[in-house]
């Protein structure tokens, strides 16, 4: 596995590598010391630490030597996610894989998605786990506005987005789960390590 560490000021690592949950699983289960947070991206980990208890050097190190472990989701739990499957890109992302929309719809409730890491807009999940026949591209043109609730898809993610705003992923459908709710405590229902699934109910 290749790891590429890059300094982001005195506090913090950030980590360059592609199992990005197997490598802060193997955090979380054995923390060096002085690490205070865990900050997953797709393709990278910050490593936020405390400088009066190690340094980047130090640190770095003992990053250099950690193995990623099998993804540890079970704390985070699973949510089971209904969707009404009416989303305005269902027909041409059946078209454009090849698929009937019955099959689309099948493929995407069949998948077992873990939720990799958050941004984008407060809840915002990033879904890892979509079968690859479902991984197209995000629009051409990016909507201005698309509803809360909305069940999409874009290269290898699902997500739901947690409130209206502009963005170009495919709308495959919606639900009525509210994913970020600031009365909620916590207020992200899928944060990072959290198991998602996605079934179909009638409109």
């Amino acid at each position: 596995m290749t790891v590429r560490l890059l300094p982001c000021g005195r506090r913090a690592v950030l980590v360059e590598l592609d199992d990005v949950l197997g490598f802060q699983a193997a955090l979380t289960q054995s923390p060096p010391d002085g690490v205070v947070e865990l900050v997953p991206a797709a393709r990278t980990l910050l490593v936020r630490f405390d400088p009066s208890v190690t340094n980047a050097e130090r640190l770095g190190a003992l990053l250099r030597q950690v193995s990623p472990v099998d993804r540890v989701v079970a704390d985070a739990g699973e949510v089971v996610i209904p969707v009404v499957y009416d989303g305005e890109d269902l027909a041409d992302v059946a078209a454009e894989t090849g698929l009937s929309v019955p099959a689309l719809v099948a493929r995407h409730t069949a998948g077992t998605y873990v939720s990799a890491f958050c941004g984008f807009a407060p809840g915002f999940a990033y879904l890892t786990g979509s079968d690859p026949a479902l991984h197209v591209p995000r629009r051409s043109s990016p909507r201005t506005r698309i509803p809360a609730g909305s069940v999409a898809i874009a290269g290898e993610y699902s997500a739901v987005y947690p409130s209206a705003s502009p963005g170009g992923w495919r709308l495959l459908g919606r639900t009525d789960v509210p994913v970020w709710d600031v009365e909620r405590d916590p207020p992200n229902l899928l944060p990072p390590g959290t198991r998602v699934r996605f079934t179909a109910v009638p409109s």
